[in-house]
């Protein structure tokens, strides 16, 4: 159904600093859906831990959730399978939803005339961590 999807690890070691920070990265490309619409979807599960955006997507009853779910089902495959990490560790970083190509469309109008319009698709990237990722609202104090 999402047949250009391609999924693949970046792993970044940062041995000056004593810590190793681990991201896992899924793509899909050329999406037929508005980027607009999967954008409402990735606004929801935006910086949550992975079971909470699995249960939000099954939950959500728009066309942009179905993408987001299997991309997000193809990040958690390849951290578990490729970079050894245990699901429950796994949070989202990141959710990139950009404009992918657009087919151009005419529809037939009166007098001889066509009305152009456009049928667009999506890229959506998504970056999963093992360490929860601090929200990026400064909290004011009083």
């Amino acid at each position: 159904m999402y047949p250009n999807i391609r999924i693949y690890s970046e792993y970044f070691d940062s041995d000056a600093l004593g810590f190793r920070i681990m991201e896992i990265v899924a793509e899909s490309h050329s999406v037929r859906i508005s980027s607009r619409k999967v954008r409402l979807v990735a606004d929801v599960i935006r910086n949550k831990s992975v079971a909470q955006a699995l249960n939000a997507l099954t939950l959500i009853k728009k066309r942009g959730a179905a993408p987001l779910y299997k991309t997000l089902k193809s990040a958690i495959a390849n951290a578990i399978n490729n970079a050894k990490v245990k699901q429950d560790l796994l949070f989202i970083k990141s959710i990139d939803v950009d404009q992918g190509p657009f087919i151009k469309r005419f529809r037939p109008s009166t007098r001889g005339r066509v009305h152009p319009y456009k049928k667009r698709s999506s890229h959506i990237k998504i970056v999963l961590t093992d360490e929860k990722v601090k929200s990026s609202k400064s909290k004011v104090k009083s």
